[in-house]
C-alpha cells in the first residue's frame, strides 16, 4: 500500500508570470530544509475526446455533436504515474470513475479509435529525500514542448497510508513549507485543494487510484489558476 501524498499546485498573484525561476527557488526552498535532491520523476496526463462517425473528435461542429452517443463521456483522462510504469489510470470526471488498466491502454484507445488523443501534458522535475517526507517539484509543460503550462509538487509521507491519520501531519509540513517559500518574496503561493476521495468510491487507505484522482484535480486547478 503506497504512502499518503498531497498535491500542490501554484498559484501566481494577480498579474504576475509563470516562469521557470519559480520553479528553481521552490526546488531552492527544499534543499533549505533540508531536502537531498534524489533523481528525477516523470508523470504523464492525457486528454482524450471521444471520435464521431466521420472520425472528427467531438467538440466541432453541431452536427458533428449530435453524432455522438449521448452516454459516451465528452472527456476521459489517462494517467501514467512515475511510482507504476506498469500501470494506467483512466479517469471519467463527470462520472466520478477512475479505472487501473495496464500500461498497453493508450494502444488499445488508439486502435478502437472511439476516443482520440487530444492534449499530451508532462509533469517532470526533481525528487527530494527529507526524513520521512519526499518531495517532488516539477513544471508542467505540453509533450515535446518546453512551454510552462504551471508548477506543481507532490509531498509524500512514509510511514502513514491512512489520509486522516496523517492529515495533521501533513497540515503542518505545509505550513513550514508556506513559511519557506514566503521568505522567498515570490509572486504568488502553493495551494493544496482537498480532494473529495469518496465521490470516486475510493477509501481512507491510500492508493495510486487516490493520487490519479488528485492529478486530474489538481490539473484541473492549474489550468485556472495560469487562464486567472
Amino acid at each position: 500500500m503506497p504512502p499518503v501524498k498531497w498535491l500542490m499546485h501554484w498559484h501566481p498573484n494577480p498579474g504576475a508570470t509563470l516562469n521557470s525561476q519559480i520553479l528553481l527557488e521552490a526546488c531552492a526552498c527544499a534543499e533549505t530544509l533540508g531536502g537531498v535532491k534524489d533523481g528525477r520523476w516523470k508523470t504523464s496526463i492525457i486528454f482524450y475526446r471521444p471520435t464521431t462517425r466521420d472520425g472528427a473528435s467531438a467538440g466541432g461542429a453541431g452536427q458533428q455533436q449530435q453524432q455522438q452517443h449521448p452516454d459516451v463521456p465528452r472527456e476521459l483522462l489517462g494517467v501514467a504515474l512515475h511510482e507504476r510504469p506498469g500501470l494506467y489510470f483512466s479517469i471519467v470526471r463527470a462520472q466520478r470513475l477512475v479505472l487501473q488498466a495496464d500500461a498497453a491502454f493508450p494502444q488499445v484507445m488508439e486502435k478502437l479509435q472511439s476516443y482520440k488523443a487530444r492534449v499530451a501534458l508532462n509533469f517532470e522535475g526533481f525528487q527530494y529525500q527529507l526524513g520521512d517526507f519526499c518531495l517532488r517539484i516539477g513544471k508542467c509543460v505540453p509533450n515535446n514542448s518546453e512551454a510552462l503550462r504551471g508548477i506543481m509538487m507532490e509531498v509524500e509521507y512514509y510511514p502513514l497510508s491512512s489520509i486522516e491519520k496523517s492529515r495533521a501531519i501533513m497540515e503542518d509540513f505545509f505550513d513550514i513549507w508556506q513559511e519557506t517559500v514566503a521568505k522567498k518574496s515570490l509572486p504568488g503561493h502553493f495551494i493544496h485543494v482537498e480532494s473529495n476521495f469518496s465521490d470516486y468510491g475510493l477509501s481512507d487507505q491510500y492508493s495510486f487510484q487516490h493520487t490519479a484522482v488528485q492529478y486530474a484535480i489538481c490539473l484541473q486547478q492549474l489550468m485556472a489558476a495560469v487562464r486567472g
